[in-house]
Parts: C-alpha cells; structure tokens; sequence
C-alpha cells in the first residue's frame, strides 16, 4: 500500500521529465522501395563514411543491398555490420562500436526492427563517445556530453516505432533487458520503406500493429500535457491502424496500406517520444518477460483489460477518438461511443488471430508479475494507478481471457 500512495504522490512526474528531454525530429521519406534514396540523403548531408547496421536475417535476404548500394553510388564509403541478434546484448553493441570508429564512420545507417534500431542508437552513442564504457550508455539516462552520430533509421517492421524514440533496449553484461532514455541522439532521416514488409509473416505483421496501435492509444490516456498535433498524431495512429491492418493480413501485397501501416508506426513512437505508455505496457512488459512471450502479443492480450479498467476515467478521451476514426458521430451518447470504439479493437484482435485467455500464466506467479507491473509503471504517466489488488484482478482477466 505504500508503494500504491508514493507512486499515486509522484504519478505525473514522468510526463513532466520527458517534456525537458530532447527528441529527434527527423526528415521523413517514404513509399514502396523508398531505402534506395540513402545515398541522396547521406550526400546532402555532407557525409563521408558511413556505417550500415543490420542483422543476420536482412543481411541473408540482401534487402540491404539497394541502401549499400545507393550510398556507393554517391561515392560515400559503406562499411557493413550485420551482427545484430533478436535479442541484442552489451557485447554485440559494443562489437558494432569498435565496426563504426574502424571505419570513422560519421554517420549511421539502420535498416531493421526494433533490435536493430535500438542497438544502432547506442551504436552511434558510443561512436562518438569511443573511450567511454558501453556498459553507461545503459544507464536509465544516458545523458551525452556530445550528440551521438547522425542516424538515418530505415524500420523493417511498422509496429515499435523504435525509429524515432530515444529509448533503447540491450541486454546489460548480467543477461537482463536494460531499457535507456538517450538524451541526445540525433535521427537526422526516417525512410518508411513498405517494400521491406511484404513478405513478413502474418503474425508479424499482426502483433507489431498492434503494438503501434496501443502506443496511440496510451499516449492518448497518459496524464500528460500534450500538444495539439500530438494528439492528432496518436489519433491517427489508431486509426491507420484499425483502417489498414485488416487490409493488410487480407493482401499482404497492398502498398497503400502497408505504407499507412507505416506511418501508424511512426505516429506511435512520436506518443511514446510525447506522451508515455502505460498500464498495457507494464502489464505486457512483465508478462512478456516472465514467460517469454513476443513482446506485440502479450501487448494484444493486456490491451483490452486494461483499457476498459481505465474506460470511465477516459471516456471523453475515447469518444473522441471514436469520433475521429469514425466508428462512432460526434452526437452519438459518450457511452455508446466508447462501447463501439472497444468493440471495434477487440474485433481486431479477433481478426489477428488473438486466442482467448492466457493459459500459461500462473496464478502463483502472481506477487512476482504485481511487484514487476508496480516497478515498471514508474515509467509513465498513467491516468489511473492501479492497487495492488485491482492489479492482481486484471491479471485474472487477462488469463481468463474475461
């Protein structure tokens, strides 16, 4: 109960610190086959040698080649690191430094998911900082002396919108996902390339929409002072999502709307840029880490419960943005609008492929994933901060499926 009233004292607190911090406002370039125009930013930039960060499955299908190749074109020296793994740790960070200052890279160049782009942000921290141990660019806050080096960040995925925040994740020297706020990273260029997402799995393609989706959602429930296109920012992530991510598991093929789903992404790592996540996050950030679960689909089993726990607090919130994807008219009842904006993210999550309930979490696990959910919602700015008790009776919910 303690811990309930001091983070109840201190609950806006993290929407205030993230206003204070510097975010990249990169140039956007985008459309079908639109990662061949690197070469064109990197020489209007003026640089001279850049670094191209990837993983091992990118690198084996040769979907870097037509960066690598446009950056050669313009006579910029490309050195290639492809050494990035799904789950990235300090070595392998450190790895990709040592690849960046051998081959005095001024900039860098991330063509990825998550993994990549995070790791590629530290990368280009430590570039710049290259006597300084990688181990305290993991640090909460890394607060650089210096920015790090330029970044043009080219997602593979559209759901973490890892291309724009300044968080990272990379596993810390004891083997622990350690999360970091990079005060001072320098994304000069965005490239939403829809022709690297035509051939993912349908449940790739899935999970990180949803995912996009909840960061519109939470950033529009955070209890924070949000700009006027923030909020348009994150209402259209929503939207684009529930618009185009059924269109897109029904024709893969579908640039339109791979290109929408894109720029969903894009919109909800601005939210968490802006405005924070929340409860959803923490509740699918531990159980994802408890059970190993990805981290977009445990996000698809949290988002429902915790969103209708927060409904009557949020309702004005969620009619409006009912209002503004259309599912609902600017006169209908608050009540019905938000019941037809739910019902519409559930028959999504339906359309995904969500099974019902979540067999695999223990009831005796409990203490541990409350203790977990308490920790990480220090993060954010929650509308609403949960009890102990309501935490443990969402967790029901979220395993019966309820």
């Amino acid at each position: 109960m303690a811990f309930y009233f001091g983070r109840k004292m201190i609950r806006k607190l993290p929407g205030v610190v993230i206003k204070t911090a510097h975010v990249p406002h990169p140039e956007i370039s985008e459309g079908f086959g639109a990662r061949g125009r690197v070469g064109d930013i990197c020489r209007s930039r003026g640089f001279k040698s850049v670094l191209l960060v990837t993983d091992e499955t990118l690198f084996g299908l040769g979907l870097h080649v037509k960066v690598l190749d446009s950056i050669r074109e313009r006579g910029i020296r490309c050195c290639v690191f492809h050494g990035i793994s799904s789950e990235p740790t300090i070595g392998i960070v450190s790895d990709g430094r040592k690849a960046a200052v051998s081959c005095k890279a001024d900039c860098v160049v991330a063509i990825g998911g998550g993994s990549v782009l995070d790791s590629s942000k530290i990368i280009a921290a430590g570039a710049r900082h290259p006597f300084v141990p990688i181990g305290r660019f993991l640090r909460k806050f890394a607060v650089l002396k210096k920015k790090t080096l330029p970044l043009v960040c080219v997602p593979s995925t559209a759901g973490t919108g890892a291309e724009c925040t300044v968080g990272a994740v990379v596993k810390n020297k004891r083997g622990v996902k350690g999360s970091t706020v990079i005060i001072g990273l320098d994304v000069v260029s965005v490239i939403l390339d829809s022709e690297l997402m035509i051939g993912l799995p349908a449940s790739v393609t899935a999970w990180c929409g949803i995912d996009a989706l909840s960061h519109g959602l939470e950033g529009l429930l955070a209890d924070v002072k949000s700009s006027d296109e923030d909020v348009f920012k994150s209402r259209e992530c929503v939207r684009l999502v529930l618009d185009n991510l059924p269109v897109v598991l029904s024709d893969p093929a579908n640039v339109e709307a791979r290109q929408a789903m894109c720029r969903a992404a894009l919109y909800g790592g601005n939210a968490i840029n802006t405005q924070l996540a929340g409860y959803i996050h923490a509740f699918a950030h531990s159980i994802g880490a408890l059970y190993h679960i990805p981290h977009g689909k445990a996000i698809a089993w949290c988002l429902l419960p915790v969103a209708m726990a927060q409904k009557e607090l949020c309702r004005v919130k969620l009619a409006e943005l009912a209002a503004h994807c259309g599912i609902s008219d600017e006169n209908e009842p608050m009540i019905a609008s938000v019941g037809k904006l739910l019902d519409s993210i559930g028959a999504l999550l339906v359309r995904c492929g969500l099974e019902k309930g979540c067999g695999f979490i223990r009831i005796e696990d409990y203490d541990v994933l409350i203790r977990m959910i308490d920790n990480d919602s220090v993060n954010y700015s929650p509308p609403k901060i949960f009890t102990d008790a309501e935490i443990r009776t969402l967790l029901d919910r979220i395993r019966l499926g309820s």
